[in-house]
């Protein structure tokens, strides 16, 4: 009989094909003759296009909002509710808690506890800190195969040995603070998402801003990078711009570097590693303009931080996924920004790249006068922001705390 059953995997082995063979039962053959429920990404960004295609939502979400306007939080949530309506008699997790908070992923696991007698779970994770506490088995999945599981894991190598070049460009003056927030109050409607925000990020500072699914970090990130145009009526100053002093978004956007793990979704062209860093000088995705002889300089020292000029020809497509996060990090970084936005720059990643990842951003930190702001639900062991900014939800809208 199956038991609940969990599988660590790197992201250098082919998941797909882990799907696959335990979908067609050359894993478990048991499953061939049970009736299946799927909860993952993938699955859900089927249901959302089903629900953008027809205009109308297949499954329920707690707050009545549609899939794709809700937050991962609520969609998975939902997506579960919908899986157990169906009776399954197993269920597949696929790295289950990506991108959700600490209630939600709580919330889940709780769910998943006191069902456990009524369906087998097969999760599969790339982290080993997610790992469900009830799991009977659990193996390793290496080459294709299913092997002994190994609990240790500790990569203490530094891997980035060279120092970061220095900014292409002298700073004649650094706005102190960079960012200044006062009594930000931001409605859509009749709904309040921030209620009187006051955060001010001073240079080479390193903050973590942390909140719920929902809450309104996106919101809140999007008036830090001029994209929100409600924030003219707000008191804001930004790199030493007053908001709406005349200031255009690309007046703002030069001081910010910025990544997020879903930019991986818009990167399709065949541009080598090279290339890809020297665009960030150029603000563009590929190069249409002749980079100058200190700008390919510079990205050959970002090359030799990240190990990687040897192979500076290479498609940046071939890079796993991990390096191909180093490589957008220090295109964000070219130019030695102000702010470095890192928006859920582990997500999806497994335990070895979170390290070198994390190696990289305390690295910038410590070599640069470049402020650092990392958006994450979770704590990342290797990562330690000097500060934290938390959005505290309520029903008038999220207030701010430093914690």
């Amino acid at each position: 009989m199956l038991k609940h059953t969990a599988i660590y995997i790197s992201n250098l082995e082919n998941k797909k094909e882990l799907l696959k063979k335990i979908n067609t039962g050359m894993l478990f053959p048991e499953v061939l003759n049970l009736k299946e429920g799927v909860l993952s990404d993938i699955a859900l960004k089927s249901f959302i296009e089903k629900e953008i295609r027809y205009e109308r939502s297949h499954i329920q979400t707690k707050t009545s909002n549609s899939l794709k306007n809700s937050s991962e939080g609520e969609r998975k949530k939902a997506l579960l509710n919908h899986i157990l309506k169906h009776q399954p008699e197993y269920v597949l997790l696929d790295n289950v808690f990506d991108c959700l908070d600490i209630k939600s992923q709580s919330d889940i696991e709780n769910k998943l506890f006191q069902l456990r007698n009524e369906f087998v779970i097969i999760q599969i994770t790339t982290r080993k800190r997610d790992l469900l506490p009830f799991i009977d088995v659990i193996y390793n999945y290496e080459k294709g195969e299913l092997k002994a599981y190994d609990n240790n894991f500790e990569n203490k190598n530094n891997y980035f040995i060279n120092h970061l070049p220095k900014p292409y460009k002298n700073i004649a003056e650094i706005n102190n603070p960079i960012i200044s927030l006062k009594n930000i109050n931001l409605s859509y409607g009749e709904r309040q998402i921030l209620r009187n925000i006051s955060w001010e990020i001073k240079p080479s500072e390193f903050w973590q801003l942390i909140g719920p699914n929902g809450s309104g970090k996106s919101t809140l990130l999007s008036l830090i990078s001029g994209d929100n145009p409600k924030g003219y009526s707000e008191d804001m100053t930004l790199f030493g711009m007053k908001k709406g002093s005349g200031e255009s978004v690309w007046d703002i956007k030069k001081h910010i570097g910025f990544f997020s793990s879903e930019m991986l979704l818009g990167f399709r062209r065949p541009d080598t590693i090279e290339n890809m860093i020297i665009s960030g000088f150029l603000d563009s995705i590929g190069l249409y303009k002749h980079p100058t002889d200190i700008q390919i300089n510079i990205a050959h020292k970002w090359l030799d931080v990240l190990n990687m000029f040897n192979i500076k020809d290479k498609s940046f497509q071939s890079l796993a996924n991990g390096h191909k996060r180093l490589v957008l990090i220090a295109r964000a970084m070219v130019k030695h920004p102000s702010l470095l936005i890192l928006d859920e720059p582990t997500n999806g990643l497994d335990d070895n790249d979170a390290v070198l990842l994390a190696q990289l951003v305390n690295k910038i930190c410590k070599e640069t006068n470049t402020a650092i702001l990392y958006v994450s639900h979770r704590k990342e062991a290797n990562i330690t922001p000097d500060y934290i900014f938390e959005l505290i939800p309520s029903q008038e809208g999220s207030t701010g705390a430093i914690v």
